[in-house]
């Protein structure tokens, strides 16, 4: 960390330690986190920025939030099972409602499609940004510094594993373990009881005494997976009892929430406090916006709305987007540059602008070239993206499930705030570049056109 940029570390860090222990748990659309909005509003009109806020409405369990309705529905499809066994009618039910499960679970939880919200309790969630112009007024180009507010439900199999702190393979071992034969048992009693109900459908249109469906149904493979069917109905069911203990539905065990994400609302607003107090610093025609999004963990409807809310106004044209999201474990700064299951591959010039100032600021990390894909979920740099933004994900986190990951004990604590400070110069290296780039290119840096 450089010495100059101290101030403004402990002060990143003094508002990490305030949203953890002061505010605490902040789901999405709760008071927590509109107590952190406030919060955070307060502190740009300290140092003389208006800030604004826009609602929206948000489902806050109906994605990703709401992965443990993935085991209530296998649950009950595996103690449906064994009575379709001796009434097999009633297989056409139990595969309609696998069938349901399964579409909702990928689409809505995996690709964070809005579909599902109407069917789900609704919460009012908010984003808010505060807006540094240039002296002039004149501007041809922006840099939004993102973060997100909310906070997580606590995963219990991670924060299980707080006993294994010492040991973190076996963590590691014992958190994917149970989650991933929670997984595998969603997934073979939901497509088990679709085949079944196919099974059933051919039986009533072709009877049992069609010769090659006879057969079929004689094969010793069948036979012995029906015997099966049997008591596998119970094992599944366990399984699918491990996913709805993943996300505890208790607010107040939810994460606190200092690593992810109270460091990226806190770098995002000591930046813009940084060139508010040194004008003389902020870079040439650009503008820059402290934005805190909301409900990002609940399928980044915070960046989404702010996508759509601003797609024809100048505040997206011709802008930056750096998305900053964890930034505490000392040994992993890193570059997002994918959401695999978004399926959204990010600006490739922030991902080399990134690279460089780590090499700049000999800053060392574990993850191969300082550059990750995010293996699971999605981070607020696809609605983004996706709206014609160039933008990145910096973080600095441990990308395997850890003890602190989405459980009440991500506190401020457990991380150093140098650390802190090392993200802020490197934030403050990669404006640098940014500026050079839209130098260089007349002040009209060259956009990706917006997906449709």
């Amino acid at each position: 960390m450089k010495e100059e940029n101290r101030k403004y570390a402990e002060e990143a860090y003094e508002i990490v330690n305030d949203a953890a222990t002061k505010i605490g748990s902040r789901l999405p659309g709760s008071d927590g986190e509109t107590k952190f909005h406030r919060y955070m509003m307060d502190k740009l009109r300290a140092i003389g920025i208006t800030p604004k806020e826009e609602e929206f409405a948000v489902s806050p369990r109906s994605g990703i939030g709401g992965l443990s309705y993935a085991g209530w529905a296998g649950f009950i499809i595996s103690i449906a099972c064994l009575f379709a066994l001796e009434l097999p009618t009633l297989w056409f039910g139990v595969a309609f409602f696998s069938c349901l499960a399964i579409f909702w679970l990928i689409f809505s939880c995996f690709l964070y499609k809005t579909w599902f919200d109407m069917f789900f309790p609704q919460e009012i969630s908010r984003n808010s940004y505060g807006v540094l112009e240039p002296e002039d007024g004149k501007y041809d180009y922006t840099i939004i510094l993102s973060g997100h507010t909310d906070t997580s439900w606590c995963w219990r199999h991670s924060e299980h594993a707080y006993k294994y702190k010492d040991k973190p393979i076996i963590g590691i071992i014992a958190t994917y373990g149970k989650v991933g034969f929670g997984a595998v048992c969603f997934f073979f009693i939901t497509l088990a009881s679709i085949f079944m109900a196919v099974v059933q459908a051919i039986t009533l249109i072709k009877g049992a005494n069609d010769f090659a469906f006879a057969s079929f149904l004689s094969n010793p493979i069948y036979t012995r997976f029906v015997t099966a069917m049997h008591f596998i109905p119970l094992i599944t069911a366990l399984g699918c009892w491990f996913v709805i203990m993943w996300g505890d539905p208790n607010g107040r065990n939810a994460s606190r929430g200092a690593m992810d994400n109270a460091t990226g609302i806190a770098l995002s607003y000591e930046v813009i406090k940084y060139f508010k107090e040194n004008p003389d610093k902020m870079p040439k025609n650009c503008r820059i916006v402290d934005l805190n999004v909301g409900s990002e963990e609940s399928g980044l409807r915070g960046s989404m709305f702010f996508a759509q809310e601003h797609k024809n106004d100048d505040l997206t044209k011709n802008a930056w987007n750096i998305n900053i999201d964890s930034v505490a474990d000392k040994d992993y700064f890193e570059v997002v540059i994918k959401d695999d299951w978004q399926g959204c591959r990010f600006d490739t010039d922030m991902e080399k602008m990134f690279k460089d100032t780590f090499n700049e600021l000999n800053i060392p990390s574990k993850s191969k070239d300082h550059c990750i894909h995010n293996p699971v979920g999605g981070c607020d740099s696809t609605p983004m993206t996706r709206a014609g933004i160039k933008s990145v994900t910096f973080a600095a986190q441990n990308p395997m499930l850890t003890y602190y990951y989405h459980t009440w004990r991500d506190m401020p604590r457990r991380f150093e705030m140098e650390t802190v400070g090392n993200g802020f110069d490197v934030v403050l290296g990669v404006i640098d570049k940014i500026a050079a780039f839209q130098e260089a290119n007349g002040y009209n840096g060259p956009q990706k056109k917006a997906k449709k």
